[in-house]
């Protein structure tokens, strides 16, 4: 069982530590249990009621007649809330609770749902890449702890390879290489920009992740293919990268090579001319749309 502070509570549902204590006191809504030094902490279930609590709080329930719900009735409010097209922030609440419990079915039902509702692509845009964003943010203060995101980043992975694997595009003449550098792990992006090439009709080779610079070199002449995109999103000593740019320029020339990640901006008035800087989704389909 995992345990939290009053400062974890807040960053996870939303809801001011300040106002979490009223909530406790008036409406005896949590019961905290106490450290050897008087400090509140919170178990995964006071957690998870906070979280379901806050949400229906944002829909409009009052919190003095939530607060005498059974926990089954709560539940029961979450879920007529679900039934509906939640707002985005809405459904990144239930998406970080169902991470934070490790409910894998709760959490991959609620995205089938969402994609059934607005498209695959759309639930990245709106819901997922802005979930990844909380997360970066909880990991980095010590709210989550990495088994958390690993489990919701497998889910996602899962799917993405799934949605990719229905394309076959074998007929298509012009092959996009995808791999990340070595020491580079994050992986969804670049998954994300795969299916968005082969929905856009090329030909694809992914290598995925900690790809050495030595193998992907003897790939040159071992397939065929004309176009190659990689991420840069661990942080990286910007010679280092500049180094390693300037190896792919050596080694790949005549081929389009697109980048992106946070790490590249840093470098990107110094990128070579068969270089195309990927910003956004935007971007990536002007250049994969037009043979650019």
């Amino acid at each position: 069982m995992n345990y939290y502070n009053i400062k974890d509570l807040e960053t996870l549902s939303g809801i001011k530590a300040h106002t979490i204590r009223i909530w406790e006191k008036r409406y005896g809504l949590l019961e905290p249990q106490r450290s050897t030094t008087n400090i509140r902490y919170y178990s995964d279930n006071e957690l998870r009621k906070l979280l379901n609590v806050s949400m229906l709080v944002k829909h409009g329930y009052k919190i003095s007649k939530v607060s005498n719900y059974e926990n089954g009735q709560i539940q029961k409010e979450v879920l007529k809330l679900n039934e509906k097209s939640l707002p985005s922030e809405s459904m990144i609440d239930q998406l970080v609770m169902h991470m934070v419990n490790f409910d894998h079915k709760s959490l991959e039902d609620l995205l089938l749902q969402q994609i059934n509702k607005i498209g695959f692509e759309e639930t990245f845009m709106e819901n997922i890449f802005p979930l990844f964003e909380k997360v970066g943010i909880y990991w980095q203060i010590g709210t989550i702890f990495p088994a958390q995101e690993h489990f919701v980043s497998n889910i996602i992975r899962e799917l993405l390879i799934k949605e990719s694997s229905g394309i076959n595009n074998n007929n298509s003449t012009s092959t996009v290489l995808f791999f990340l550098k070595e020491g580079e792990m994050h992986e969804i992006s670049l998954l994300f920009y795969h299916y968005l090439a082969l929905k856009s009709g090329y030909k694809t080779i992914y290598l995925g992740q900690n790809v050495p610079f030595e193998d992907l070199a003897k790939m040159d002449g071992v397939q065929q293919f004309d176009r190659i995109f990689t991420a840069f999103i661990n942080g990286i000593d910007e010679k280092e990268l500049e180094n390693y740019i300037a190896e792919m320029h050596k080694t790949f020339k005549g081929k389009k090579i697109f980048v992106t990640g946070a790490q590249i901006s840093v470098v990107k008035s110094k990128l070579p001319s068969n270089f195309k800087l990927i910003t956004d989704t935007k971007a990536f389909k002007k250049y994969f749309s037009s043979g650019l």
